[in-house]
């Protein structure tokens, strides 16, 4: 029986065993072995294969962001406008076969926006190139799920179950729970933990537990983007975009694109950092991540290891200017001038 059978017959079991205080250790070992089995599906082929073209494309940018959705939902055409990139759009399925890389600039940052192949139901299983899309996806810092809103709920509840069957966790937190394992013995080829440090620092799920266990969890914001808005009713449109998390658009017709950039920007949480050249003027012009460590890695990737100190004006800082080291955490709109050895 292959992984595909076993996760099929072990999902049936689980919809037909009554939820109940008898039947709860039943299920959590269930679930346990259906969370094993797709992540192997997420493990690479062992055989010979050729590569997925398009697939490997390396991180760039400030920040990544995949566009997934079902086949023709306007990814393409999104992509077309947000970026200087040409991503070929017509009204039939499966117009993009790879991954097609943009970049979107937005104040002062770098966004890359990956157009990746529209999936279809039973991608997590292999289904298309159902695999590929998700792997990409698990790389990326936001999730943008491009859907049709004239089918309704249909497509964000199928894709949502796509998802969160390998792995993927949207806009939810890492559960609160620590766990480290401090013996195991392996028996038949599968790891069995026989002890282990756990401790609960809030009231969690036995799924929640599961997801800490299996480790290869990822958890990222999504933004729920309902495109050909004009091609429905008012109050549908003022549903959906009362939604958690959803924004409605039109790429058709150009609409609400600047409220999506302004809620993208809000998730992917950037912050804008200022250079300032001893005895120099501020440098305007670079969006980066949280510590001075990273600045150093975002100027050179050599710079971090010549860092002697830095002189930091902002929010982020007691007084202005003041000395910190590479651990210093910036703030928005803070002012570094790095000393090197």
């Amino acid at each position: 029986m292959g992984i595909l059978e076993k996760i099929a017959e072990i999902e049936r079991e689980i919809s037909r065993t009554q939820k109940n205080k008898a039947t709860e250790y039943h299920l959590g070992l269930l679930k346990a072995k259906l969370a094993k089995y797709r992540a192997q599906l997420l493990e690479p082929s062992k055989s010979a294969g050729a590569k997925g073209e398009g697939f490997d494309v390396m991180k760039s940018g400030d920040a990544r962001v995949a566009l997934i959705g079902f086949p023709s939902v306007g990814k393409s055409t999104f992509l077309s406008l947000m970026t200087s990139t040409e991503s070929e759009a017509a009204s039939y399925e499966f117009t993009t076969l790879t991954c097609i890389p943009g970049v979107i600039q937005y104040k002062g940052a770098n966004i890359q926006l990956l157009d990746l192949p529209g999936i279809i139901e039973g991608a997590a299983q292999g289904k298309g190139r159902g695999r590929q899309v998700i792997a990409v996806a698990r790389t990326a810092d936001v999730v943008i799920m491009m859907l049709d809103a004239t089918k309704g709920d249909v497509q964000r509840e199928l894709l949502e179950k796509e998802l969160e069957s390998v792995g993927i966790r949207l806009n939810c937190p890492k559960p609160n729970i620590y766990f480290k394992v401090s013996q195991h013995v392996n028996l038949n080829m599968t790891a069995e933990i026989f002890n282990a440090e756990v401790l609960f620092r809030e009231d969690s799920t036995p799924d929640e537990f599961i997801d800490v266990i299996v480790g290869n969890r990822v958890y990222m914001p999504c933004l729920y983007v309902y495109n050909k808005v004009d091609q429905i009713s008012i109050e549908e449109v003022d549903r959906l975009a009362h939604r958690p998390n959803s924004v409605v658009i039109s790429c058709g017709m150009k609409l609400n694109l600047d409220y999506l950039l302004e809620q993208l920007w809000e998730d992917l949480a950037l912050i804008c950092i200022y250079t300032k050249k001893r005895g120099g003027k501020l440098f305007f012009g670079s969006s980066i991540y949280t510590s001075v460590e990273h600045v150093c890695h975002r100027i050179h990737r050599t710079l971090a290891s010549q860092f002697k100190y830095a002189l930091v004006w902002g929010t982020s800082t007691k007084y202005s200017p003041q000395r910190v080291g590479l651990t210093h955490i910036m703030e928005h709109e803070d002012v570094i001038q790095i000393v090197k050895k």
